[in-house]
């Protein structure tokens, strides 16, 4: 009977050049499909423009072994491209990672895309090595020196983040470059050793739906259509039958096998060939299959939402994001807003410490959440900025956005949905990275407008101010200049007032056709505020009457009293109904 074998997946991201493909290389023993750029683009290039998965295999870790037992694990590499325009295919690499290398040239440093990746790995996952490699190219007499100060240098990029002590190994995969005779790798026992103690046995839940995340698609002839890839949740066993959404088809699972043997059934975090009944491979070269009905194609989401610390852009509502879900990136606009409480600002304080992954799988619709101008952070907090009609020192509990995308997407609800502004120029030495969250509710009604939003209780907070014209008597008074002529007044009919002199009222409705609005003060009004703005000079019939009772306010003895009128407004309620607490 074979050992126990258990698949670990190691995500191998860095810059490009940095050297991942070549150690990649030196590390594996056997190359899956999509393994070493067999892309000719990239033949030509000499990058890597597509996922490379590789496998090799060792005794199981000592720490792991339990009772003797002997056991194997897989550690599956997945190569993913550092050339910056390809981040998409990184992201869509990125979630099906339990351990990440970042590989650092060590004689360039840290490097732009190396920051972006290392972003990609705070929101992905929880462990990370750094790999220092292309020592061989270091002075021999500086090289110990060059490297103590390379790993100081790291560490202290490091401290902020999650990954803050990590293991860093020195290796040259490839002395003397990719073209060189083969020559000995160094350092690479030192990392196969440091990958082992970090392992670990990661949560796989057979439990749920299951969605399989496809980066490579053939024809066998006389046997099927073959799918690679990596299993992100649930299980499948041989006879069952699975999804293809972008397809809208279903197919039977024929055979399985993982690293070129057979296997009955395949669970999360297996990579894996699923080989189904025919049909023409070009029409998914990638993307995701799964459980019947499990990935709605969905037109729009809420999604929980942080912003990326070393993103330096404002990020706005109504403002258009690169939307990365799965494998899927798609133009998406923006609508941000918050749930707030004023007992508690801790969380934003948090999460501008480190990139936090959320743990929230759905949104209250019984709650009301305040609009936002913008996706707030710390930073953003000290420069004054708020949420709409808020007070500036409001701090949102938590963060959302209603993201509508351009076409629709495919993805399982609690996704990670990473937002990028892709388009920013490749060669800048900035974060594109701006934004990630999980999804927490799809809509897959093209008429969600309609069906779904009004169900979200997003409001704007508003504030009308007029001034009190004349008191008609104690509970009267006559106001002016908080709407225009053709306002319907009548939808303001009974709304609270307060009066700047601290009284409260109630709109009763229009008076005249000038805009103008009568208002009863329940409590009544002091006697010398009732003889102070009832009495005035008498009109003066004709031209200029109007003039003479406006000079007649402004005198010293009457100051003009405010009259304030607070509402919510839901942006999505249909009715546009006004609501006062």
């Amino acid at each position: 009977m074979a050992a126990p074998m258990f698949n670990f997946n190691v995500g191998v991201l860095g810059h490009v050049d940095s050297g991942k493909t070549s150690l990649s290389k030196t590390l594996s023993t056997t190359a899956s499909t999509a393994s070493f750029d067999k892309n000719p683009q990239s033949k030509e290039r000499g990058i890597t423009l597509d996922l490379g998965f590789s496998s090799f295999q060792v005794d199981l870790p000592t720490h792991l072994v339990h009772e003797g037992e002997q056991g194997v694990v897989q550690y599956t590499l997945v190569d993913c491209p550092g050339h910056a325009s390809l981040i998409k295919t990184i992201i869509g690499g990125a979630q099906i990672i339990d351990l990440m290398l970042l590989v650092v040239d060590v004689v360039k440093g840290l490097q732009t895309q190396t920051a972006e990746c290392l972003v990609i790995g705070e929101i992905t996952c929880n462990k990370m090595i750094i790999v220092l490699n292309k020592v061989d190219l270091l002075p021999p007499e500086k090289k110990d020196s060059m490297i103590d100060k390379m790993k100081k240098k790291m560490l202290k990029t490091l401290e902020s983040t999650r990954f803050a002590g990590s293991p860093i190994v020195a290796v040259a995969a490839k002395p003397g470059g990719p073209e060189s005779p083969e020559t000995e790798s160094i350092g690479l026992t030192d990392l196969i050793d440091t990958l082992k103690s970090n392992t670990y046995i990661p949560q796989r839940d057979v439990q749920g739906p299951f969605i399989f995340s496809v980066d490579h698609c053939f024809s066998i002839r006389g046997q099927g259509t073959v799918m690679t890839g990596t299993a992100l949740s649930g299980s499948v066993s041989v006879n069952d039958t699975i999804e293809i959404p972008a397809m809208k088809v279903t197919k039977k699972v024929k055979s399985m096998q993982m690293f070129r043997k057979p296997v009955e059934k395949v669970v999360q975090g297996d990579r894996a060939g699923i080989c189904v009944t025919q049909f023409d491979p070009k029409l998914l070269e990638r993307g995701t299959i799964c459980t019947p009905g499990a990935l709605p194609t969905i037109e729009a989401a809420v999604i929980s939402v942080q912003k990326i610390p070393y993103y330096k852009g404002s990020i706005t509502s109504k403002a258009k994001f690169h939307i990365t879900t799965g494998h899927d990136t798609v133009m998406g606009r923006l609508t941000f807003f918050g749930f707030y409480d004023n007992t508690d600002s801790t969380p934003l304080e948090n999460q501008t410490a480190k990139i936090k992954i959320s743990d929230e799988n759905s949104i209250d619709l019984s709650k009301e959440y305040l609009y936002q101008e913008e996706l707030i952070s710390k930073s953003s907090k000290s420069k004054g900025h708020s949420a709409e009609g808020g007070d500036d020192n409001k701090i949102p509990v938590r963060q959302y956005a209603l993201v509508q995308f351009e076409k629709p997407v495919t993805c399982q609800n609690s996704a990670l949905v990473i937002g990028s502004k892709l388009d920013t120029d490749i060669h800048a030495n900035i974060c594109r990275i701006a934004f990630h969250g999980k999804l927490l509710l799809g809509m897959t009604d093209p008429k969600y407008v309609e069906t779904v939003l009004p169900k979200i209780k997003v409001y704007k907070t508003k504030v009308k101010e007029g001034l009190v014209e004349r008191v008609m008597d104690e509970y009267t008074v006559i106001g002016k200049n908080m709407f225009k002529k053709e306002t319907n007044i009548a939808t303001f009919t009974n709304l609270k007032i307060m009066l700047s002199t601290g009284e409260a009222g109630v709109i009763e409705g229009g008076f005249g056709q000038s805009g103008k609005i009568k208002i009863r003060i329940p409590g009544g009004l002091p006697a010398e505020t009732v003889k102070r703005y009832s009495g005035g000079k008498k009109k003066s019939k004709g031209k200029g009457s109007e003039e003479s009772a406006n000079q007649d306010e402004d005198t010293p003895d009457r100051e003009p009293i405010k009259i304030l009128l607070t509402f919510k407004r839901y942006i999505y309620d249909p009715e546009k109904k006004m609501k006062q607490t």
